[in-house]
């Protein structure tokens, strides 16, 4: 079999590219392949795949290129047999007990098997713990195909760096880590990617290494983050402000900028746990990651704890009160809902029998019912509150001034008795505390 011809079958348009699975991730790299390579787009939501066709983007990635993009979209797996590249970009989540979910790319293992064709590299872009891409996906993809991985076809991984909603650090401009089985499919893989990614590609010895590059450097960041929870929790015993502690702390040149928050989505509140999975499974308990996971799952909690000691300090009733929470995406200016953490804001509130309304016009309303149970209600529709949550730095939240806020409240209720809570510290302390309203913020 000849695989370092694959590139230049690509570039000459006598071969073709595929992406399986295009959602936040795979659908943004099909739409940068497509304008240099013939590309198939195949995703098994026939609802999402139709959008596409008709030009609407509903993950917010890519936006009006979607009209012109070239991407042959499609939901029949069949026409996998046409390309000579596959990527394979479905979700890796984790289960309620926190083990890996690797349901997702074990289907899209099976879907490729069942439609590769001799002479085919495979690349998987899925976030998974060392070990998955050759010792999980490659015997279903054997199994099915009836084709030796080595001899019939070849593997490789390189791990998904997209962050949605971010208009800065975007797919082309984030340097890429790519390997292979071997020397060949390697160097085939660096040579397709590189037609794309402007800031070129980081090859590593072998497959492992590179999975283990994904989830090492999101356990990093989400520990980071855990560390600044945990001070925002102890700022908050000491009644001092978080945020001019940390801006004090970031004069200093070595400061890393990290911030407290709320750590979901497809990512940083997952990954961990598939590193810390795959040391558990050699023996290795973990001293770090799992209790910073433990301080970041909890912040949710923390937040509506806060929120019910503010209205009870109001001299309100939490149980009568009218609780606005604004947003529920994981980050602010996406429709990215998954493993969003606000949902732990709700889930505390009714724990104290309080049904909090939220808002989120960057959010799938049906999605949100589907996946949390949470019933989006408009802006201009939200009733009157007591206690407002502005949990999601979206820029119509950021933007808005204390006068505005005020009028989110009921109007009969003094501006002492008016609960703002300020999850991601959007607005001025001077302005807060002149407004008169009782506030707070992590």
């Amino acid at each position: 079999m000849e695989y370092n011809d694959i590139y230049n079958g690509l570039i000459s348009g006598t071969e073709k590219l595929a992406l399986v699975g295009l959602g936040y991730v795979g659908m943004p790299i099909a739409v940068e392949f497509a304008k240099h390579v013939k590309v198939i787009g195949f995703d098994i939501n026939e609802k999402r795949v139709n959008e596409y066709k008709k030009g609407i983007d509903s993950t917010n990635e890519v936006g009006a290129a979607i009209k012109s993009t070239t991407v042959d979209f499609t939901a029949d797996p069949s026409r996998l047999k046409e390309a000579r590249f596959i990527i394979v970009a479905v979700p890796t989540p984790v289960n309620d007990d926190t083990t890996p979910d690797l349901r997702p790319v074990k289907g899209a293992s099976k879907t490729v098997g069942q439609n590769l064709a001799p002479g085919t590299i495979v690349v998987f872009e899925s976030t998974v713990y060392p070990g998955v891409t050759e010792d999980i996906c490659v015997p279903i993809i054997e199994k099915e195909s009836g084709l030796k991985c080595g001899v019939d076809w070849k593997i490789g991984y390189s791990p998904e760096r997209i962050n949605p909603g971010d208009r800065v650090h975007t797919l082309t401009n984030i340097r890429k880590i790519v390997s292979g089985m071997d020397e060949e499919s390697k160097n085939e893989i660096k040579k397709v990617y590189d037609i794309i990614i402007k800031a070129g590609t980081f090859p590593v010895s072998d497959i492992k290494t590179a999975e283990a590059v994904k989830v090492v450097e999101n356990s990093q960041r989400d520990i980071n983050i855990a560390f600044m929870n945990e001070i925002a929790i102890i700022c908050d015993k000491l009644k001092i402000d978080t945020d001019e502690v940390i801006a004090g702390m970031n004069t200093k040149w070595n400061a890393l900028g990290f911030k407290p928050g709320l750590v979901g989505g497809h990512c940083i509140g997952v990954d961990p746990y598939y590193l810390t999975n795959a040391a558990e499974k050699l023996g290795y308990h973990s001293q770090i990651i799992l209790n910073g996971r433990k301080i970041n799952d909890s912040m949710g909690a923390f937040v509506a704890d806060a929120a019910i000691k503010e209205m009870i300090e109001a001299n309100l009733a939490p149980k009568k009160a009218t609780v606005v929470i604004l947003g529920i995406t994981f980050k602010e200016n996406c429709p990215d809902t998954r493993n969003s953490k606000v949902v732990d804001i709700v889930n505390r509130l009714k724990e104290y029998d309080i049904i909090p309304t939220v808002a989120d016009s960057w959010a799938d309303a049906d999605v949100a019912k589907q996946e949390y149970g949470v019933d989006l209600v408009p802006l201009d529709k939200i009733p009157k509150a007591d206690c407002v949550i502005v949990a999601v730095g979206h820029n119509e939240f950021r933007s808005m001034s204390m006068m505005q806020l005020k009028e989110l409240f009921k109007p009969d209720l003094p501006d002492e008795e008016k609960v703002l809570i300020d999850v991601k510290s959007l607005y001025r302390m001077d302005e807060l505390k002149a407004s008169g309203m009782r506030f707070w913020r992590l």
